[in-house]
């Protein structure tokens, strides 16, 4: 078989066109659907069922691809330790993390691993769904629960509370709230999408209606913690967020200090196989470094139980 055709089939199986996987490999549809035909004329079988809608893989595409894409996460492997230096951490390092943490905390500490690293190349995706590590679709990733996958590598960064805010403006127009009930009477901002970022993202609306049977006055809901930030700083309501997203916002004030209030666990997570990965390394390091820093510019309640590891 063809390595240049195998990778063009696998390009389509992930993406389910000839168009976008044109689109990925810089390929006319027309060229990427020729490479396809003379592949399935080789092997004497129909790899995709053809459908106004798009590629549905055949039960022989299904088992071409699973092994097609064990063999390039091999290979991507190996190509990561080839080119890593063994006196200093170089290469591509592809992160993965969550949409809210990822635009709220971590790229705004980005710019000084690039600096401090100039040798190594990051590609960072913001998924909200888990990408599967085992089989390289990233190489490290920042989760806001325990790893479900028992191969791969834990280490436990911090747990970041998640406590109610609103703005001044919208205080001084409406009122502070005094206890959970007291919020009947005001405009909430949830989370709403397919993928919740973290657990028990709108446990406060979920509070309210168990303790009164009803919800607030108002109810505005949008699939982005960064946006629910943006929208609960400039005055629309009242909101919960984890630290992580709310110390982008110091004007932000933080309602109902009494109240018991969930935390979110913040994991770093790699394969087995990166384990000795400088790469890796030198980025748990510095992720561990900048938790630090927050927790010791925060209060002791914000954030605990830094930096526990496990295997």
């Amino acid at each position: 078989m063809d390595w240049d055709k195998l990778r063009i089939f696998h390009a389509v199986a992930e993406a389910g066109s000839f168009t976008h996987a044109g689109d990925k490999l810089s390929l006319s549809q027309s060229a990427v659907s020729r490479q396809i035909s003379a592949l399935e004329d080789a092997l004497r079988v129909s790899l995709f069922h053809r459908h106004a809608r798009g590629l549905i893989l055949t039960e022989q595409g299904e088992t071409l691809n699973r092994t097609v894409r064990d063999v390039f996460s091999k290979l991507a492997l190996t190509e990561a330790f080839l080119s890593e230096s063994r006196e200093k951490a170089a290469g591509k390092l592809k992160i993965t993390t969550t949409t809210g943490f990822g635009q709220s905390w971590l790229i705004p500490r980005l710019d000084r691993f690039l600096r401090t690293h100039p040798d190594i190349i990051v590609t960072l995706l913001l998924e909200d769904d888990d990408l599967d590590l085992s089989m390289r679709e990233a190489d490290v990733a920042i989760r806001m629960h325990p790893p479900h996958q028992p191969d791969l590598i834990q280490r436990h960064l911090a747990d970041f509370p998640v406590p109610v805010y609103a703005s001044p403006e919208y205080l001084a127009e409406f009122g502070i709230p005094e206890n959970v009930e007291d919020l009947a009477a005001h405009s909430l901002i949830g989370f709403q999408g397919w993928h919740p970022p973290l657990p028990n993202a709108n446990w406060i609306g979920e509070l309210l209606q168990e303790r009164t049977g009803q919800g607030p006055r108002r109810f505005m809901e949008i699939n982005s913690l960064a946006g629910m930030a943006n929208i609960i700083s400039n005055g629309a309501g009242i909101g919960a967020l984890p630290l992580y997203v709310s110390s982008s916002y110091p004007k932000l004030v933080k309602l109902l200090p009494d109240l018991p209030v969930p935390a979110v666990e913040a994991f770093f997570v790699y394969p087995e196989e990166l384990r000795t990965s400088k790469r890796v390394s030198v980025f748990r390091d510095f992720l561990v470094a900048e938790i630090n820093t927050s927790r010791h510019a925060a209060s002791r309640e914000d954030v605990t139980h830094l930096a526990r590891e496990t295997a």
